[in-house]
């Protein structure tokens, strides 16, 4: 496997500013020399997530972790450091080096041909829309009210019968192992090639930049032996859970929300009428991988899925995970019409779009599902009713929201606010004591030996060595040493910035960035996104190395005392030793108050 150079780190990172970056996946707004925005790793409703410019480093207040851009690449989109190095390294088209490693530079050689394939596939099957032997397809595509502009913008096509795609393929030159790859088509036992797509509908499936990597197609004679829709095999450029049908064409619309359906036309049917904004899942279950997507492009996700029990159910999924992700989730309520596709065509654009207004947040969808769930005519129905609507009630944070829910819940159905406010305060003062205290104070307990002060006098030592190293550099080596730290993890830096030298000064942040720790890379980003307030940097050094030389003095007198309390077993000359050596540092210590 190819290793990557500190200086092509350093190259990739400096072209990736990481405001930019961390832009694309959250709203950033500036406060003083930082940016703030909610972080995307914790859901919070208050921003504790802070990004420097000058230091390219990201820090969350909330959740803790921080680190460079490699860091925030590696853990928005859960991949390795190395990954992330790639993903950054595509973004800014610097060209990496080729790995020695054969069967890695096929692998790399058969995804560029598939990609080949899926473009040359799309192309051909755009085309044959358009001839006369897809009648049944251009029936259809009229039935549906399909412009020639959607069609474009959406390069549906038509697949013939038997073999005519791998033809058209092994005439422009893709060898057989190649086509076989995409999964467009398949050998049989004779050895025969045949389409996996005849007679279909095409939707090709692009990803969120428009390079195709798989297809869709919906079956157009009435066969009840054919699936309505089948779909291309996961492969080694397509991945379903990864992307989103129409991604490439949605982050391209001023809308400030994303319209989720489930299916290729309910997508391309809203995008006939105006909407824009739409995506659809590949299969009815989000992934998280599908939500950091959507949170990337908006904040607010409108979901608008099927009317039926399926579709309700993968609701509750999803609005779970935008959920998780810090997104405004709401659900669109739809009566009438079994999805969004039947429903745009039977009662237009404009109706649709006040349902897109009065959509529900997650709250009222849940309430809205437990109501369907018991017979509140029925009293122990409705005492499980209230018990289980108390949980949902008891998770809202903000307590103002939480009294305009209450006062809804207690109209609509008939009970008592009072008895609502009892069974929320019982829930929120459970979820309080085992959440919120338990698990702080027993942080606290297993760090109780090193004070706030110690914690903050470190951390700024290595705040200096990193934004002041040439002026720190010496006076702290020289008087500091790494037994001196209390923090495990502020001696590993420490012991890592030992390794440069006074001249290295430009490269110290570049030698700390290097280290493949997320630990590390968090605890760095908190202190350096941190105002320290510092006046004056020499003044500060000389401040922060007398307080080290008082502690090491403090602990001698210390251990004198001590010994002196027990001097049973010491000779004359030797208390009086320490005796004088005990009034030289009372002395010493006196002085620097």
């Amino acid at each position: 496997m190819v290793q990557y150079t500190d200086e092509l780190k350093e190259e990739i990172r400096s072209a990736n500013d990481i405001v930019d970056v961390v832009s694309q996946y959250v709203t950033l707004k500036r406060s003083g020399r930082n940016f703030f925005g909610l972080c995307p790793f914790h859901k919070e409703k208050s921003p504790s997530f802070s990004v420097s410019a000058d230091r390219q480093y990201f820090h969350c207040f909330g959740c803790h972790k921080g680190g460079d851009v490699f860091t925030f690449v590696s853990e928005i989109e859960r991949v390795s450091f190395k990954e992330a190095l790639e993903l950054l390294a595509e973004r800014a088209r610097i060209e990496l080096p080729v790995s020695q490693n054969t069967e890695f530079n096929k692998t790399q050689y058969l995804k560029d041909r598939m990609y080949k394939i899926n473009a040359e596939a799309t192309i051909f099957y755009h085309e044959r829309l358009y001839q006369p032997l897809a009648k049944i397809a251009q029936d259809y595509v009229k039935e549906r009210k399909l412009d020639n502009k959607t069609l474009k913008a959406f390069k549906i096509g038509y697949s013939g019968e038997y073999n005519e795609l791998y033809k058209h393929l092994k005439a422009q030159g893709f060898k057989d192992e190649e086509i076989l790859a995409t999964g467009l088509v398949n050998k049989t036992e004779k050895g025969d090639f045949l389409d996996r797509f005849r007679k279909r509908l095409m939707f090709p499936i692009m990803e969120v930049n428009g390079r195709v990597i798989a297809f869709g197609g919906r079956k157009l004679e009435n066969n009840d032996k054919m699936a309505k829709y089948i779909n291309s095999n996961e492969n080694l450029v397509y991945s379903k859970k990864k992307h989103l049908f129409a991604l490439n064409l949605a982050k391209q619309s001023d809308s400030k929300r994303i319209i989720l359906v489930e299916g290729y036309m309910d997508a391309i049917s809203l995008y006939q009428r105006g909407f824009d904004n739409v995506v659809a899942s590949l299969g009815t279950a989000l992934t998280e991988e599908q939500g950091r997507l959507l949170r990337r492009y908006s904040e607010q996700i409108i979901l608008s899925y099927d009317s039926d029990s399926a579709g309700q159910e993968a609701i509750m999924r999803a609005l779970g995970i935008l959920e998780g992700q810090g997104c405004d989730a709401r659900v669109l309520q739809m009566d009438g019409a079994k999805d969004p596709d039947e429903y745009v065509i039977k009662y237009g654009s404009g109706r649709f779009n006040l349902l897109i207004e009065k959509a529900i947040s997650l709250v009222e969808f849940r309430i809205k599902m437990l109501k369907n769930k018991y017979n509140l005519d029925n009293a122990n129905d409705k005492i499980r009713f209230l018990k289980e609507i108390t949980t949902v009630l008891s998770s809202v944070e903000n307590k103002i929201e939480r009294e305009i829910y209450i006062d809804k819940v207690a109209d609509q159905y008939n009970i008592s606010k009072e008895a609502i406010y009892a069974e929320v305060n019982k829930a929120s003062y459970k979820d309080v004591n085992e959440k919120v205290l338990v698990k702080p104070i027993l942080k606290e307990q297993k760090n109780e030996e090193i004070s706030s002060a110690t914690i903050k006098r470190e951390n700024m030592l290595i705040y200096l060595l990193i934004n002041h190293f040439r002026e720190s550099y010496e006076p702290i080596v020289t008087n500091i040493m790494l037994e001196d730290f209390k923090l495990d993890i502020n001696k590993r830096i420490f012991e890592k910035i030992l390794e440069s030298t006074a001249e290295e000064s430009e490269k110290i942040l570049q030698t700390i960035a290097n280290i493949e720790d997320i630990e590390i890379q968090s605890h760095v980003s908190e202190i350096l996104v941190t105002d320290y307030e510092i006046n004056s940097v020499e003044k500060c050094i000389e401040d922060v190395i007398n307080i080290y030389n008082k502690d090491r003095l403090s602990n001698k007198k210390n251990e004198i005392i001590k010994a002196l309390e027990n001097s049973s077993s010491l000779t004359k000359d030797e208390i009086a030793k320490l005796e004088q050596e005990l009034s030289d540092i009372i002395i010493e210590l006196a002085k620097n108050k």
